[in-house]
């Protein structure tokens, strides 16, 4: 099973890992492909909205020169944190979509209280970034039809399985089937206590009223889709 988000490897058969929550494009190569036993994992790199101390467009545009096979992620904006969200949240996330549609790579996404400005941001570069994953996209599901014309996928995490998550439910219900994932967002901090990818899709499929089996291979064909944007 993939898990379609993760800051740390966790043994599952494919991760598409972000690098662990920082800014510095300089050190990822230790950071993320070193704990990683699978040729079958994929790499972004890029600035957190949370941690854009030293942003340097630069040093994202030669780390991903290193790895042809990388995307960019996780990128976005956010207004967790502020209840505006700061400029240099805004030129940060800008900056790095616009190198992701110069080399051509897929994106990993944050928006935390702000996807309707983040799937903004996006539409015009559709095309040219091959494909986005909308990661702990928690929006109604009136965005999901923009977000499928850009080419979107959408990763569902383990707060599924939190019976109080009611709208986060039919959300799940309401995503196409061709453009369904699941993540974890595991760091090293969380790892432990989460939920296997698995037991997310087990309940999804359960959700959405659909065998475990036929929903495990179209996570899996979905999964392939986007990874092979990375590939291409």
């Amino acid at each position: 099973m993939t898990d379609a988000h993760s800051h740390v490897v966790r043994g599952e058969t494919r991760h598409f890992l972000c690098e662990p929550f920082g800014g510095r494009c300089e050190d990822q190569a230790s950071q993320c492909a070193v704990p990683s036993d699978s040729a079958q994992d994929v790499l972004f790199f890029g600035w957190h909205p949370w941690f854009l101390d030293g942003f340097d467009a630069d040093a994202l545009r030669r780390r991903l020169a290193e790895r042809p096979d990388a995307g960019v992620g996780e990128i976005g904006l956010d207004r967790l944190r502020e209840r505006t969200i700061p400029q240099a949240m805004r030129e940060a996330f800008e900056v790095q979509l616009d190198i992701a549609a110069e080399l051509s790579r897929p994106v990993v996404l944050h928006g935390a209280k702000c996807w309707g400005e983040v799937v903004k941001a996006c539409m015009p570069r559709a095309g040219r970034i091959p494909a986005f994953l909308f990661h702990g996209f928690s929006r109604s599901a009136g965005l999901i039809p923009d977000i499928v014309r850009i080419n979107g996928f959408v990763s569902i995490g383990p707060a599924l399985l939190n019976d109080h998550a009611v709208n986060y439910r039919e959300l799940a219900k309401a995503v196409p089937a061709d453009r369904v994932l699941v993540e974890s967002d595991a760091t090293d901090e969380t790892a432990a206590e989460l939920p296997r990818v698995g037991d997310i899709a087990d309940f999804l499929a359960d959700l959405r009223g659909v065998p475990r089996g036929e929903m495990a291979s179209v996570l899996e064909s979905n999964a392939d889709r986007f990874a092979g944007c990375c590939r291409r």
